[in-house]
C-alpha cells in the first residue's frame, strides 16, 4: 500500500510549501494538487514544491484536457518532472461539468477526448513527431524540444466506460471513493480495460476523504462538511449500492442550499448521517482508519490519498498519519 496526500492550491504558496514538507518528512509517497481555476495555478505551485522536497512524488489531481491542450500539459508536467529529477506524474480526467459552465466550456465527448489526449501526451513524452487525425485533436508534427523521461498518467474515472479506459491507457487510476464496496464494483472494469492493454503494473487509487483524530468524533464531525458535498453530487446508483435513504439525501441537499443563502452550515453538518461518513468517507482514529484501509487492500487497492479535510487539525493529522497508519503497511 502506497500513500498520497491531496491539497488544494488555496493557501498561500509557503503554507502549501510547509505542508507538503510535513508529508514527505511523515512519510507520504504522493502528493496531489488539485487543479481548478478558482484556486492558484497547479504547475506554479508544483514547480516551488519541486524545488522544496527531495523524495515524494509531485502530480496535478486532476487536471482536464477540456481547458488546456495536451500539447501543453505535456510541456508543462514535463517541465516539472525535470526540476524534480524525475518525481512528475500526471493526474488527468474529464473534469467537473458545473465548472466548466462556469467558464463557458461545453462537457462534450469526454471518454473520447480523454483517449485522444492521453495518446498525444503519451506521443509527445516519446520525443517522437506527432502527426494525430483524431475526432477532437489535430496534430500535425508537434514536438517538444527537450527530453521528458518517463512520467506516469493517472486517470480520474468514475463511470464503467471510463474506468475500463483508465485501466486500458494509464499508469493508475484515481476514483473518488472510500468504501470498499465501490472498488469490489469498479473491479469488473478495470480488468477489462488491463485485458487490452496486456501485462503491466497498474495502481487503483483511492482518492479519499480523510479524517483523522485521536478523537473519533472529533475526526467524523470534521468530515460532516466534505461529505455533504460529496453527497449532494453523487449519483443514485450509489446510494442505491449503500442503502442510503433517498430522503437523508434530499434533507443534505436541502440543507446545503440554506446554507448557500442563509449560511447555515451547522444545519449541513447535522444533515449528514454516520452512515453517510462510513460510506463516503475515511474517518476516526488510527486504528479506524487502519482497519478501512486493511478492507480497501482486500479489494483491490494500492494506494490511498488522503484528502480533504485530513482531519480537525491540518498538521496534527498528517504527523499522526506518518507515525500511526503508514508504518502498518
Amino acid at each position: 500500500m502506497k500513500f498520497g496526500i491531496e491539497f488544494v492550491p488555496n493557501m498561500k504558496y509557503y503554507e502549501l510549501e510547509y505542508y507538503v514538507k510535513l508529508a514527505e518528512d511523515s512519510g507520504f509517497s504522493y502528493v496531489w494538487i488539485t487543479d481548478h481555476y478558482n484556486n492558484r495555478n497547479v504547475y506554479s505551485m508544483l514547480t516551488i514544491l519541486a524545488l522544496k522536497t527531495n523524495s515524494v512524488k509531485l502530480g496535478s489531481g486532476v487536471t482536464n484536457p477540456y481547458h488546456i491542450n495536451p500539447a501543453v500539459t505535456a510541456s508543462a508536467i514535463a517541465t516539472i518532472n525535470e526540476i524534480s529529477n524525475g518525481r512528475a506524474v500526471l493526474g488527468i480526467g474529464a473534469g467537473d461539468k458545473v465548472t466548466f459552465d462556469r467558464i463557458g466550456i461545453s462537457w462534450e465527448k469526454p471518454l473520447r477526448r480523454m483517449r485522444e489526449s492521453v495518446e498525444i501526451i503519451r506521443a509527445l513524452h516519446s520525443g517522437k513527431s506527432v502527426k494525430y487525425d483524431g475526432q477532437i485533436f489535430k496534430f500535425n508534427g508537434a514536438r517538444l524540444d527537450f527530453k521528458t523521461g518517463d512520467i506516469p498518467i493517472y486517470i480520474g474515472a468514475q463511470g464503467p466506460k471510463m474506468l475500463e479506459l483508465a485501466a486500458e491507457l494509464g499508469d493508475g487510476v484515481l476514483i473518488n471513493a472510500s468504501h470498499p464496496r465501490d472498488f469490489e464494483v469498479a473491479r469488473e472494469n478495470i480488468e477489462a480495460g488491463l485485458k487490452k492493454a496486456g501485462e503491466k503494473e497498474f495502481d487503483v487509487v483511492a482518492y479519499a476523504s480523510m479524517s483523522v483524530d485521536k478523537d473519533r468524533d472529533k475526526a467524523r464531525n470534521s468530515a460532516r462538511i466534505v461529505v455533504a458535498f460529496i453527497v449532494a453530487g453523487s449519483p443514485d446508483v450509489i446510494f442505491e449500492r449503500h442503502g442510503i435513504s433517498m430522503d437523508d439525501v434530499a434533507k443534505v441537499r436541502e440543507a446545503l442550499n440554506n446554507a448557500f443563502t442563509k449560511g447555515d452550515w451547522g444545519g449541513v453538518a447535522k444533515s449528514v448521517t454516520d452512515e453517510m461518513i462510513d460510506t463516503f468517507s475515511i474517518s476516526g482514529t488510527p486504528d479506524d482508519v487502519v482497519e478501512r484501509i486493511n478492507e480497501l487492500s482486500k479489494a483491490g487497492v494500492t494506494q490511498v490519498v488522503a484528502g480533504s479535510p485530513i482531519g480537525p487539525d491540518k498538521k496534527k493529522s498528517i504527523q499522526l498519519i506518518g507515525k500511526e497508519i503508514i508504518p502498518k503497511f
